[in-house]
């Protein structure tokens, strides 16, 4: 199932995905001919519902979906973030080319702003090393802003304190089932489903503080920088989360091609890391950090004004924006 939080009439409205993503079927507006269902609220509704919740969207749609009225076209509907304002958002650190590319990037960012063209060149013909073993020891993760959360075609606001922006093609998770202390074999009851995320970063900002050994902080938490989308897929629908094709474009270019496959820990593994002694809520995304090659930093390469972003994962969907800057 394919779940998405959309806009209507000026209200937010929780929608069932289908016609080959085409059409939105209104959950709450099916329910209120028999009586109505709290459930379909909002996603977060949904979500706290439990499974009872999705097997009764399954019944109004099953019983339904020929009712041209409950649904409209994705085309024309406004849609939102899949959780527009997530209980917790963590971001990861879990595929081992972006961490050992991502510093090589931050160090050639600073060659370039001092005009050393000595020390860039010495820092591209340096070997890669190894992964730090601390990356295999366990997740890590950092905690981003849960309000600075936008959807699939929307215009990300450049920071004015940025000269240089940057996509990452990432994939995440949203949680269900409130727990602490959860194993990894249990772990797989406490996903929901599966989104896309583009973590927007001002990677000027974010090499500044991480000097600080704390963050990232104005690095990635600005207004709508957290982007994801364009729905939610439940586990069912996508079968092997760890071997899924991931490609970005840019104004239509191929930028970045990646696959979820080779995380060092996998989502059921963070799950139990983040929950020694602290409860995860339902409702919580976690993403999966960027894919090898999947950002402007590894490839040297970064954002413009008005370039349009199409991050595309296999069984999820396309989640599109556009980049603009405040002061032209």
């Amino acid at each position: 199932m394919k779940l998405a939080t959309y806009s209507a009439g000026g209200q937010q409205k929780v929608g069932l995905v289908h016609s080959n993503d085409s059409q939105l079927f209104d959950l709450a507006a099916a329910a209120a001919r028999n009586g109505g269902n709290p459930a379909f609220a909002s996603m977060l509704s949904l979500i706290d519902a439990g499974e009872a919740a999705l097997d009764a969207a399954r019944t109004l749609f099953d019983k339904n979906a020929g009712d041209e009225s409950l649904s409209v076209a994705v085309a024309g509907a406004e849609i939102l973030a899949p959780v527009p304002e997530p209980r917790q958002c963590r971001d990861g650190m879990s595929f081992p080319l972006h961490i050992l590319q991502a510093p090589r990037g931050q160090q050639k960012l600073a060659a370039r702003a001092k005009n050393d063209m000595e020390e860039l060149a010495r820092i591209e013909a340096e070997p890669l090393g190894e992964l730090p073993e601390v990356y295999r020891r366990q997740p890590i993760y950092y905690i981003t802003n849960r309000f600075s959360v936008m959807g699939t075609n929307t215009t990300v606001k450049w920071p004015r304190y940025s000269r240089v922006m940057d996509y990452e093609l990432e994939f995440g998770i949203i949680t269900k089932n409130k727990g602490a202390n959860i194993s990894a074999a249990k772990a797989k009851d406490h996903i929901f489903g599966y989104t896309i995320f583009n973590d927007f970063s001002a990677r000027d900002a974010q090499r500044l503080e991480m000097e600080g050994r704390l963050g990232p902080a104005k690095g990635k938490s600005f207004d709508g920088g957290n982007v994801m989308g364009p729905w939610i897929v439940t586990p069912d629908e996508i079968g092997d989360p760890y071997n899924l094709k991931m490609e970005c474009r840019v104004n239509g270019k191929m930028r970045s091609t990646g696959v979820t496959k080779g995380m060092l820990f996998s989502f059921e593994e963070i799950i139990a890391h983040v929950t020694q002694d602290e409860t995860l809520m339902p409702g919580e995304f976690i993403g999966s950090g960027t894919v090898g090659n999947g950002c402007g930093l590894e490839l040297g390469w970064y954002l413009e004004h008005n370039d349009e972003i199409e991050l595309e994962v296999e069984k999820i969907g396309v989640l599109k924006n556009k980049v603009v800057r405040q002061d032209v």
